[in-house]
């Protein structure tokens, strides 16, 4: 009985803010973090659960136990807020992903990877737009505007391979491997700067060459962005090289400088208006290929383990907080829409997704095959094409971010119909990761 009400207590802490209501949550939030762990290391072995799927269940658990203990009064435990997700928690898990990227894959296959990544969004933003600009209507959900639709496209066509990397082996099928996680970053990184460059445009005065200005704008940030993060990244090989640390066998300094580095090229690219993603994705290549040879052996060791630790930690949470939020009644009292509405919005969704990401995959899979012509590169077989269609089917923390970032005001909306949006985007991520993942 004293531990039950002590548990009340503490839920009812973290429900009404304040201070010691936020020292509450972050104790909840990290305790339930440590189970995520423990839980995805027991289920390591099982190929039907990964992590993402742990967390998200752990997390909807979670927060149905503090909805209930708190009788109400509120459903979450942190209130998601972009420049949280964006500044602290996305930047390991790109910077990451770059460090440890497959280089000579990575560029083996680089023009398939960046067909994929870039024009494969443009190709699937065009129809997940236009197909919900033509059947959201069709099921009673139409009042949006031009940019919402052009947003709702670059929400839905931004993927997460997570689960999917989790099944394939980097061994025995590395070349299947590299497209898929090569084409997840680069799909992450030009969602979000295709993302940004809609937000910029002015509908009122939108012309008949808005559309190549938007592709302009885009190509700017992608090659700036990318330009900075290799600059970055040779300049911290440079600096570990001429100071040559390892003659003190400081390895405290060399993997702090990196890890510094690494997150001021990000910083630095947000500050100039670039995409700090592809910054700090082409600052981590460069930087396993040059600064990683410059430094001691066990700072190559420590460097390693720390990024990887890291970003696993920040995937995790992001995961976890997706379950919680899952469960914020103040989103699904908001929206107004029926449940017959609901559903057909779900499935306009899904059926868009499935489609978007067929509309490239194939196609550009058979271009791919036919510029390889007779080089020593493998073609890509229809069921290697399946499975990377398959891989990108599921959504996960970008459209996440993208969809609050769109029609929240920190985390927050009173708007029935951004409502509405918010928690379809919810439960496609909870569907596609739960379905699709399995």
């Amino acid at each position: 009985m004293a531990a039950s009400s002590l548990w009340d207590e503490l839920v009812v802490a973290a429900s009404t803010g304040g201070s010691s209501g936020t020292v509450v949550s972050i104790c909840v939030f990290t305790a339930v973090l440590c189970l995520c762990l423990v839980a995805g290391h027991l289920l390591e072995e099982n190929k039907w659960v990964n992590e993402s799927i742990t967390a998200l269940i752990i997390g909807c658990i979670v927060g149905a136990l503090i909805f209930l203990l708190s009788k109400g009064r509120n459903s979450h435990i942190l209130r998601f807020d972009e420049q949280l997700f964006f500044i602290y928690v996305l930047p390991p898990i790109i910077f990451n992903a770059g460090f440890q990227v497959k280089k000579k894959q990575f560029f083996h296959n680089f023009l398939t990877i960046m067909s994929f990544g870039v024009f494969g969004v443009f190709i699937s933003v065009a129809i997940v737009s236009a197909g919900f600009y033509w059947l959201l209507p069709k099921v009673g959900f139409g009042k949006l505007d031009a940019v919402d639709y052009l947003a709702l496209g670059v929400i839905f066509s931004s993927t997460d391979t997570v689960c999917t990397l989790q099944v394939i082996s980097q061994d025995e099928t590395p070349r299947l491997y590299s497209l898929v996680f090569g084409e997840g970053v680069v799909n992450d990184a030009t969602s979000v700067v295709l993302f940004n460059a809609i937000k910029n445009m002015d509908i009122t005065k939108i012309k008949s060459g808005a559309v190549l200005k938007v592709i302009g704008d885009f190509l700017y940030l992608f090659a700036t962005s990318t330009i900075l993060g290799a600059t970055i990244g040779l300049f911290t090989a440079y600096v570990l090289k001429a100071l040559y640390f390892g003659r003190q066998h400081s390895t405290d300094r060399e993997v702090a400088l990196m890890a510094l580095m690494a997150y001021l090229s990000y910083m630095l690219a947000e500050l100039l208006s670039l995409s700090g993603i592809l910054t700090v994705f082409f600052c981590g290549i460069v930087m396993s290929h040059y600064a990683w040879h410059n430094v001691t052996e066990s700072s190559r060791i420590t460097t390693r383990h720390i990024f990887a630790t890291l970003s696993f930690i920040a995937e995790t949470f992001i995961f976890l907080y997706v379950g919680m939020d899952a469960l914020d009644m103040d989103k699904w009292k908001t929206t107004q829409a029926s449940f017959k509405t609901s559903i057909g919005i779900f499935g306009v969704i899904i059926s868009l997704i499935l489609l978007g990401r067929a509309a490239f995959v194939f196609p550009l899979s058979i271009l791919s095959n036919f510029m390889s012509g007779n080089s020593e590169k493998a073609p890509i077989t229809f069921k290697h094409q399946v499975v990377i269609w398959w891989a990108g089917l599921m959504r996960g923390a970008v459209s996440i971010a993208l969809a609050y970032n769109q029609f929240t005001f920190s985390g927050v909306t009173q708007d029935p119909v951004h409502a509405t949006i918010i928690t379809s985007t919810i439960v496609v991520v909870f569907f596609t990761t739960l379905v699709f993942g399995f």
